[in-house]
């Protein structure tokens, strides 16, 4: 049987669960603590006010698992009750941190890789890799000037403290993204 007859490009993998409001419902707040679960794994950088943490690779996660509507209320979500004192954010912070940049970036990352996902992006290894990247630069094309305006930083202290120290775990995270959902896809597919 040929891959195009197999594929389902118009789903996410969420959309293979049976559909009701409810399941959608359990599928935005599980995207909502997934995420903030991950947040809690957060490493301090040297010289950043930033930490790395599993937040973003959770988001992309996310909204390429759950689709644009339910990745962007997931993320909404995340930030909102972040907002409201939950302290979920990295290393248990909440409220409007100097990071909260790379969570809006997050909320419009989640919804583009999600979009994507859903035109089949998440069922190769070289679309994911694309795809993951994507979300990635969303995610810095918003943090890093939110960092550099919030912190006072002047831009290029922003990219040194905001961005470059990431780029090798982001790739790392993406190659796990890369491998995982396509993997998921050809499971299903048998």
């Amino acid at each position: 049987m040929s891959t195009a007859a197999t594929t389902r490009p118009a789903e996410v993998l969420a959309d293979l669960l049976p559909a009701s409001r409810v399941r959608d419902a359990a599928l935005v707040l599980g995207g909502a603590a997934l995420t903030g679960l991950a947040a809690q794994i957060s490493l301090p950088v040297p010289g950043s006010p930033v930490p790395v943490t599993g937040q973003t690779f959770a988001a992309l996660l996310v909204g390429t698992a759950l689709g644009a509507g339910r990745g962007l209320f997931s993320l909404a979500l995340y930030a909102l009750l972040g907002l409201a004192g939950v302290p979920w954010f990295a290393g248990g912070a909440s409220g409007a941190t100097v990071s909260f940049g790379y969570i809006l970036g997050m909320l419009l990352a989640s919804t583009v890789v999600g979009a994507l996902a859903r035109r089949g992006a998440d069922r190769s290894v070289l679309r994911m890799a694309g795809t993951m990247l994507l979300g990635e630069a969303i995610i810095y094309a918003i943090g890093v000037p939110y960092l550099a305006l919030a912190t006072g930083m002047s831009a290029s202290a922003a990219i040194a403290a905001g961005l470059t120290p990431f780029l090798i775990g982001d790739a790392l995270k993406a190659a796990l993204a890369m491998g995982a959902l396509p993997t998921a896809w050809k499971f299903i597919n048998r």
